[in-house]
């Protein structure tokens, strides 16, 4: 099939555009050229135009001056949480599609700005959940849309690491990311979760967040020694939410936590007539001939048909999103679900703060 050249840009040419976007994009370099490059340290947008743009791929600070060029049609938004809305709105405005990374916003009433710059301008939004592209987060979400588990009243969203604190970047700074575990991890796995169950309509939600192993001993940290006397945010946090229809989900989100049941990523799912988790690949518990059963499908081996195994979640994100964009139909992640997503961790935060349910 062929497929039209897209002319794309990147605003934020830091960690997450260069370990996910650009090697993804790479891959479809039949599909689209990266001719800007725009980031505040411009050594860092000259070296990702160098590797990964055209070879007159022009290098901005501005992002303002770079929207101002007609011959964009698709801009990728990868800097801190406090920048997405402001950026997408701008990037939507001047006539792009918008792909903006994980977490929408920083709340509920900026997420709901960029739905509807989004519905205002004709562009298309999508938020960087690359987790729904998963082979076993598809697979359960069909799982689930055929009714192999009846009705799903109890879900489990876990994002837990026993030391896993970001060392780079302002992952530790509350003004810049709005929050810490669960904002950066806890809103993939809750995102999953209501993606999969395709329940978006929240009641009530309580939370409890945590300070308590940032400001100490450093060791056994995946990413290295942290920052202790700057980190400003939560190392843990908890949310219970009910949702309209009855069903509850829990959501478990930590970057530091004594425990050994570090589980990120992963969604739990009790039906009525069956359950499912991802704890060690997919498995899939019910009632079969009388007896308690489970079913661990071999995805690796059976995929999805016509499918390369090879790819990654990245990989179908970036071709997914742009397949969106060439017939027009809805992307993958819907904004107004990201939407929901980031209600809910405002909720928990304050429900932590106040002490309160907070009803939505």
């Amino acid at each position: 099939m062929a497929y039209p050249m897209h002319r794309g840009a990147l605003i934020g040419c830091g960690f997450i555009a260069n370990q996910k976007h650009l090697p993804a994009l790479a891959k479809l370099e039949n599909r689209i050229q990266l001719v800007a490059f725009c980031d505040l340290v411009e050594e860092r947008a000259q070296k990702a135009a160098k590797e990964y743009g055209t070879p007159d791929a022009a290098v901005y600070t501005d992002y303002r001056e770079m929207l101002r060029r007609s011959d964009l049609d698709v801009v990728y938004i990868l800097t801190p949480n406090r920048t997405h809305c402001e950026l997408t709105i701008a990037a939507l405005e001047s006539g792009k599609d918008v792909l903006c990374e994980k977490p929408m916003a920083l709340n509920s009433v900026e997420a709901e700005r960029m739905c509807e710059a989004a519905r205002a301008s004709g562009r298309q939004l999508t938020i960087g959940y690359q987790n729904r592209y998963r082979l076993d987060s598809r697979y359960l979400k069909k799982v689930v849309e055929n009714g192999e588990l009846g009705e799903v009243y109890l879900a489990k969203a876990h994002a837990v690491r026993r030391r896993g604190i970001p060392t780079w970047g302002v992952f530790l700074n509350e003004a810049e990311q709005g929050g810490g575990a669960l904002i950066d991890i806890g809103t993939h796995a809750l995102d999953m979760t209501l993606w999969i169950m395709n329940n978006y309509k929240p009641k009530r939600v309580s939370g409890s967040v945590y300070k308590k192993l940032g400001k100490g001993d450093t060791a056994g940290n995946a990413f290295g020694p942290w920052d202790n006397e700057h980190i400003t945010v939560e190392d843990s946090a908890f949310g219970y939410i009910t949702m309209e229809n009855g069903a509850t989900v829990f959501l478990e989100a930590s970057w530091a936590l004594n425990t050994t049941d570090t589980r990120e990523q992963k969604v739990t799912l009790c039906g009525t007539r069956a359950g499912a988790d991802m704890n060690d690949g997919v498995c899939i518990n019910s009632v079969c001939s009388g007896e308690l059963a489970e079913t661990r499908p071999l995805l690796r081996q059976t995929g999805v048909p016509g499918e390369d195994l090879a790819k990654n979640e990245a990989d179908f994100e970036a071709e997914m999103w742009l397949d969106a964009l060439d017939t027009g139909k809805p992307t993958l992640v819907r904004p107004e679900q990201a939407m929901v997503v980031t209600q809910i961790l405002e909720a928990i935060y304050e429900s932590a703060r106040t002490g309160k349910e907070v009803e939505l």
